[in-house]
């Protein structure tokens, strides 16, 4: 008999390791049929390698080992906590917008209990589940009424689908965009059954661009707001209140998806400028859609204002069902908007205005410490250095507007920087940065506390 084959019979049984002692602890801690299938991939795996180069057999207790390795494994979430040294704010691969501390206690506090999601506590009929948004969103905005969906796409294709299936929506050439993702508003426009009529050309469209493309099919004309990319030169767009006073002479509504969204003036802060939500309501939208995971600082969800009679048919559209939010979304949500409403000091409170606004003076302070940290933790060989950085806005926010940072450059002399920027990935918690110009650089924009940049497993530098 071959040494392969003899080694192939020496491993033991799955029933023998399951009786075995070795096993015993694991099946206090874990399901028996998930200890059993643990064991069942170690055993896999020793056959492998013994098939492989005749590897000597494994221990009862390796292969136990092996297997409270997958079991450990298993229990780790798939969605971990991650530093954010990118230099991006609202990065979309990260989550985008963390929530402000009064937003996670009021998830947390109907995550594990029953609540009043649609109930009408004062009659005990039921109750509508976006009631208490929509009534922060209209104190907000000015709008007449609200309603809120899973994402900013899906509020696009409930508007498309309930206004204007089986018939046209006339939009610009030049906004068509791509909004992340290869999701594209065409395709939105074509899930929702409606025909898409493009007017102007890439870089130029007017009002009599849009005033020809009328026709008895025209239901709806649609304005997308470029917030993720720009078109510079010889352009031509054609203002809301153009195209609202058209719109209204015609008697078809007039809607514009503004993507981020926001609802306080930024350039209060000294941040660039982006279109407030309420001044896109004074000037003539019936219906505006944006994000609540962006500028917003909230939890992902898509959100519709304008006018009342507009937003209940979309309210009543059986898609509204499927797009919408859960309880988890709608309490993080409500309160965030509480905290626009109430919070005197909005920056404080609100992770993604804090983290925008923060001055240099602060993440200089934050950089010095983590250098002297790094410089300790890494050893003698790597190069620390804090230097300037520019950081962006992130998900579609004035994309070519930066913001002022700084950042920690490390070098090594023969170590490449895509290598030590998998070295801090490896981290726990993983440590996420950029490399740009032959350098690993960890972006201070977002980082807070000087030891979060110190990788803290044996695997990293």
């Amino acid at each position: 008999m071959s040494t392969r084959a003899t080694a192939l019979r020496a491993l033991p049984s799955l029933d023998a390791l399951l009786r075995g002692g070795a096993a015993a602890q694991l099946l206090t801690r874990y399901a028996r049929p998930a200890v059993a299938e643990a064991l069942r991939a170690a055993l896999a795996a020793a056959r492998a390698a013994i098939a492989d180069d005749a590897a000597s057999v494994p221990s009862a207790a390796a292969l136990v080992a092996d297997a409270a390795a997958r079991l450990a494994a298993l229990l780790a979430p798939g969605l971990r906590p991650v530093v954010n040294a990118t230099g991006v704010v609202l990065h979309t691969n990260l989550g985008r917008a963390p929530l402000a501390d009064a937003a996670v206690a009021a998830l947390t506090a109907v995550a594990a209990q029953p609540c009043s999601l649609e109930i009408d506590l004062a009659d005990g009929g039921r109750g509508r589940r976006d009631a208490a948004v929509a009534a922060h969103l209209v104190a907000l905005t000015g709008a007449e009424d609200a309603t809120v969906v899973n994402n900013n796409a899906a509020a696009v294709l409930l508007a498309l689908n309930t206004l204007a299936e089986g018939r046209e929506v006339v939009v610009s050439r030049g906004e068509l965009v791509e909004i992340g993702g290869s999701f594209r508003i065409p395709d939105v426009c074509a899930k929702s059954l409606a025909t898409l009529r493009e007017v102007g050309t890439t870089n130029r469209t007017h009002a009599d661009d849009y005033a020809q493309a009328l026709t008895p099919r025209t239901a709806l004309l649609l304005k997308v707001h470029p917030s993720n990319y720009r078109i510079a030169g010889f352009t031509a767009a054609v203002g809301l209140d153009v195209l609202a006073a058209l719109g209204r002479a015609h008697g078809v509504p007039v809607m514009e998806d503004l993507g981020s969204g926001a609802l306080v003036d930024l350039a209060a802060w000294g941040l660039p400028n982006e279109p407030l939500v309420a001044d896109r309501l004074r000037q003539g939208a019936d219906l505006v859609t944006f994000s609540a995971d962006k500028l917003l600082g909230g939890p992902q969800a898509g959100i519709i204002v304008g006018r009342a009679a507009l937003i209940e048919r979309l309210r009543r559209n059986p898609l509204a069902r499927a797009l919408r939010c859960d309880k988890l979304t709608l309490a993080a949500l409500e309160a965030t908007l509480v905290l626009y409403r109430t919070a005197p000091d909005l920056a404080a409170a609100l992770p993604t205005l804090r983290l925008l606004t923060r001055p240099l003076a602060e993440l200089e302070t934050v950089g010095s410490a983590a250098a002297a940290l790094l410089r300790h933790g890494l050893g003698a060989d790597y190069t620390i250095a804090l230097v300037d950085s520019a950081a962006a806005i992130g998900s579609g926010a004035q994309p070519t507007e930066t913001l002022p940072s700084k950042a920690i450059a490390i070098t090594h002399p023969s170590i490449a920087p895509l290598a030590i920027a998998a070295r801090f990935r490896a981290s726990t918690p993983p440590i996420l940065g950029r490399v740009h110009d032959e350098r690993f650089l960890l972006d201070l924009r977002c980082v807070e506390h000087a030891p979060d940049l110190l990788p803290r497993t044996a695997g990293c530098p």
